[in-house]
């Protein structure tokens, strides 16, 4: 007898939506859920379709789900005691919830972003496993659903890694707060360069140059273990430690501190665990971005330029700090601004500067224009020299900054939502002769007045949010989790609920 067309399921239930920035709009974008469907067209896989063979095919498939991180997620569960053999309906159902998870992702990004406007998978589902059950290559039908791309295959080899270490290790003993310094003495040595070795920041057996017993007493603080003996911290392991406070973002000083120390505690359970929600982000993503385009990784704070497929440039930037998210959402730069004046949006002028008077606005050059505080052009305004407009509903684009020195912080999550460019001017210049308006954008900057500069071709920009991808030494960098936007994510792929590692807010200017 048949077995009726089973649409796919819907996704797993939706935690609480991440509030939109502060500068969202009332009714945001919605692209996402509309472009994203589980399973298109109709299909009537019948009984012979399932055959001994497809079966085991499909057994196989679900056993070695592990490489796309979705181990902990049961698709097909085994039959109760007592209760009647999986039958092709259910086998059905569950290869499509497989392939979906395959294809778009286990978790609608939807459900979880109130924003989130970035290009989304397109597949007919249930078409394509008619046709792979009626042809008996399941392997190959679900084999290419995945993205097919270098960083995720790598970070998919580094999640099996971490998995099997997680699932052998010795739970990480975490190490208590306090700052330790090169010569300092402290038992907490020991774990830190445990922690270093375990990671693949220094040899497995370490010199014992680097980390040398000290012979004379110690006196440990409350909150250190007495059970260790103190040891010394030595440039060496400074030096291994700031390989691993680059790799997370964090200020590469070599000095053991509250943010190096929550690295620190992490063990290769949390990482794995970073990795599986890298995998299931890049699931949501069209498999074929455009070849010219502008990525920001925003969780990273790093902006790259793609030009008819090959990088050829990168900076860092600053984005929205935590409460006033940069959101996840794809919208072009179709002019350059020079000379730009900064309208202040109502939030921040109903909030950062409520109390500002007369004295402020004359220092900061800025007016009152039917209600709005607008700052003219100039090296003081907030924008800086340049701003490059985007096409969206949601007042987000990137800008040059008057605060350039705030470059140099390793956590860059400062911004009211929009987007700083290290040197725009120079990018802008970039953009402006790669789309043949060098001269035009030349006159505009010189003309020291506000001007327009449209592009012959918008240019693609994507705001992502990677805490874990691939560097340029091709090495699989860490990031924190600035937003918090992992852990919900996490929970949806079956990996227990986590202590919030959402960054803090600082307030550090009324910048956009």
């Amino acid at each position: 007898m048949p077995v009726l067309a089973l649409a796919l399921g819907g996704f797993a239930p939706a935690p609480k939506p991440i509030a939109p920035t502060k500068t969202a709009a009332e009714s945001p974008s919605r692209t996402a859920s509309k472009s994203a469907p589980r399973a298109v067209g109709k299909a009537t896989p019948t009984k012979a379709t399932w055959t001994a063979a497809n079966i085991a095919a499909f057994d196989q498939i679900l056993a070695d789900r592990a490489r796309h991180g979705l181990d902990r997620v049961e698709f097909l569960p085994a039959p109760a005691d007592g209760a009647p053999p999986v039958d092709d309906a259910a086998r059905t159902k569950a290869a499509l919830d497989y392939a979906g998870a395959l294809a778009q992702g286990r978790v609608d990004p939807a459900s979880l972003h109130q924003v989130y406007t970035l290009p989304r998978p397109k597949v007919d589902l249930t078409t394509g496993l008619s046709r792979a059950l009626a042809k008996g290559d399941l392997v190959v039908w679900f084999d290419g659903l995945a993205p097919q791309d270098a960083e995720y295959k790598q970070l998919s080899d580094a999640y099996l890694a971490f998995s099997a270490k997680a699932s052998t290790a010795t739970p990480v003993q975490a190490i208590p707060s306090g700052v330790i310094r090169v010569g300092n003495r402290d038992p907490r040595i020991a774990t830190i360069v445990e922690q270093l070795a375990e990671s693949g920041y220094l040899p497995s057996s370490t010199d014992p140059l680097a980390v040398a017993p000290v012979p004379t007493p110690f006196s440990p603080t409350a909150t250190t273990p007495t059970t260790a003996a103190p040891m010394i911290y030595t440039q060496a392991v400074a030096e291994a430690l700031k390989g691993l406070q680059t790799d997370y973002g964090i200020a590469a000083d070599g000095v053991v501190g509250p943010e190096t120390l929550k690295v620190l505690n992490l063990g290769a359970g949390d990482r794995a665990r970073a990795l599986a929600v890298g995998l299931e982000r890049r699931r949501w993503l069209a498999r074929t971005p455009p070849p010219t385009r502008i990525d920001v990784n925003t969780a990273a704070a790093q902006l790259r330029y793609y030009r008819d497929g090959t990088m050829i440039d990168q900076r860092k930037v600053i984005v929205g700090e935590p409460g006033r998210e940069t959101p996840a959402l794809s919208s072009p730069i179709y002019r350059l601004v020079a000379n730009p004046t900064w309208t202040v949006p109502k939030s921040i002028q109903n909030g950062e500067m409520a109390n500002v008077g007369e004295e402020y606005l004359t220092a900061h050059n800025m007016v009152v224009r039917d209600g709005w505080i607008v700052q003219q052009p100039g090296p003081s305004n907030a924008l800086g020299m340049v701003k490059f407009d985007m096409a969206n509903d949601q007042a987000i684009y990137l800008h040059d900054t008057s605060a350039p020195g705030l470059f140099d912080r390793s956590q860059r999550h400062l911004s009211h939502g929009c987007v700083r460019v290290e040197d725009a001017l120079g990018f802008a210049r970039i953009l402006a002769e790669d789309e043949g308006v060098g001269e035009a954008w030349q006159t505009a900057q010189d003309s020291g007045e506000t001007s327009f500069v449209p592009l012959p071709r918008r240019i693609p920009v994507r705001l992502l949010y990677h805490n874990v991808y691939v560097d340029d030494a091709g090495k699989i960098a860490f990031r924190t989790d600035p937003y918090g936007w992992n852990d919900p994510i996490a929970e949806q792929l079956g990996f227990a609920k986590a202590s919030a590692k959402r960054a803090e807010a600082q307030a550090i200017d009324i910048g956009p």
